[in-house]
């Protein structure tokens, strides 16, 4: 099944660019570790999955651009179709002159809107070229105006028009120390209008990928396309081909297999992502790693909500299942999981151990480990790694950063700071206390689990 990429503003086209890219590397390198005919059935699943193969010429990303800005969306259609490997249908892209200005409202009332025909017709187009549509995954940021208000606005427009088809969202969670002065409003209204239209979020946070570039990469100079490389390597290292538990060819609709692992319940719907190993490409011939050390660190991250493998709190334990009620035995700073999904690439995956992933003591107590942890694998070693592991996990990982940002809003909103600029253009003070409503009854969710 094929998955269309919908870009959306500034943050959506760069980073939608860079995952094309690194799928298309990974496809293209000689790494793969494998038999030749594990390599091609890997080769053909993930052409399906993100590219149209027109008869003789180079691979057309299943991709819809849109940005009220032009600039950004030119830079990535040409810099795509200079790469020789990969390009953009130049058909499939939408911009204007204007902008949003960084507010959610401009983006969500007026060129949404105004602009929802063309742009869903793109997405029409792009759909009907799919022999089976697996789903949409959208990339936004919530900062910014355009990403984060037409691209909550184009979520429910998805969501209306395709009613049975899987939505993900992805997600680019701001800098704490502040891009933009109402970012916390523009994040509030975002995630409470995705809450309602997507099947699930997968969040990545800016301040964590600027560490990992830091202290994992090593890169001194860190500049936005460094971050969405890094973004881009583990959204490759989830969406390429893997084979399911007990699947004996590679999974064929990775969104459906996604939701039904890991989203059990619609009150949850936020996934986060971690990935090891992450190093730069020159320490790699270096470097050898263990699978049983891989998943202990993994593992670590898990309970202990580290977000890369540098800074492990190591003193995090699981809490004993006694008779005592979960919630007050709990150890502080311990991470409790709804559900978790391991991915394994790369040499002798078929041997891990996988078990310490199957303690009950890490999920909620309504979901057995049966149910909530699964784990896909691959003997395709992914980007140059001859063994990686991720996690995409439905867990409390984001409690701390979502009770902040709806703290800091309120704030501002109490005080009426800048909600002006939002009522201009159609979003009321009751619009502002739905989006609190909608979060506080997830933050209570996520907090009893």
């Amino acid at each position: 099944m094929s998955i269309v990429t919908v870009q959306l503003g500034q943050c959506g086209n760069q980073i939608g660019h860079e995952v094309f890219s690194a799928v298309c590397r990974d496809v293209h390198g000689t790494h793969g570790l494998c038999s030749k005919k594990e390599n091609e059935s890997y080769h053909d699943a993930c052409k399906e999955r993100f590219f149209c193969q027109e008869e003789s010429e180079v691979p057309v990303a299943r991709a819809v651009l849109v940005d009220m800005e032009p600039k950004v969306v030119s830079q990535t259609l040409s810099v795509a179709a200079r790469s020789g490997s990969w390009k953009y249908d130049d058909r499939s892209h939408f911009c204007q002159k204007q902008g949003s200005g960084n507010n959610w409202a401009n983006g969500y009332s007026v060129h949404g809107p105004r602009h929802k025909e063309a742009v869903m017709n793109l997405v029409q187009k792009e759909a009907e070229k799919c022999d089976r549509l697996g789903g949409f995954f959208t990339i936004m940021s919530m900062a910014g105006g355009t990403g984060s208000g037409l691209g909550a606005f184009i979520t429910q427009c998805l969501r209306d028009a395709f009613p049975t088809s899987f939505i993900l969202n992805h997600v680019i969670w701001p800098y704490g120390t502040g891009e933009v002065i109402v970012q916390n409003y523009n994040s509030v209204l975002t995630l409470s209008h995705l809450y309602q239209s997507s099947d699930a979020l997968l969040v990545h946070e800016n301040d964590v990928i600027h560490k990992i570039c830091a202290q994992l990469m090593n890169i001194k100079q860190i500049s936005f396309r460094d971050v969405n490389q890094v973004i881009a390597h583990q959204l490759g290292s989830v969406f390429q081909p893997t084979y399911t538990e007990g699947g004996s060819d590679y999974s064929r609709n990775p969104l459906g297999d996604l939701m039904e692992t890991l989203v059990p319940h619609p009150e949850f719907k936020l996934l986060g992502l971690r990935n090891i190993p992450q190093m730069p490409e020159n320490f790699l011939a270096y470097s050898t790693f263990s699978w049983p050390g891989l998943i202990k660190h993994l593992r670590q991250m898990l309970i202990a909500n580290a977000k890369m493998e540098e800074g492990i709190d190591w003193q995090v334990r699981p809490p004993h299942l006694g008779s005592s009620s979960r919630s007050t035995n709990k150890p502080l700073h311990f991470n409790t999981s709804i559900a978790n999904l391991v991915i394994l690439r790369g040499k002798d995956t078929h041997s891990v151990d996988l078990g310490s992933f199957r303690d009950p003591s890490l999920y909620t107590s309504w979901l057995t480990p049966q149910d909530a942890f699964n784990a896909w694998r691959t003997p395709r070693a992914f980007n140059k790694y001859e063994k990686s592991a991720s996690l995409v996990s439905n867990s409390q990982f984001l409690l701390k950063p979502l009770d902040s940002v709806v703290g800091k809003a309120w704030n501002m909103f109490a005080s009426k700071a800048y909600v002006h600029q939002y009522t201009k253009f159609g979003i009321e003070e009751e619009d502002f206390l739905d989006s609190f409503a909608v979060l506080e009854q997830v933050i209570s969710s996520y907090t009893i689990l």
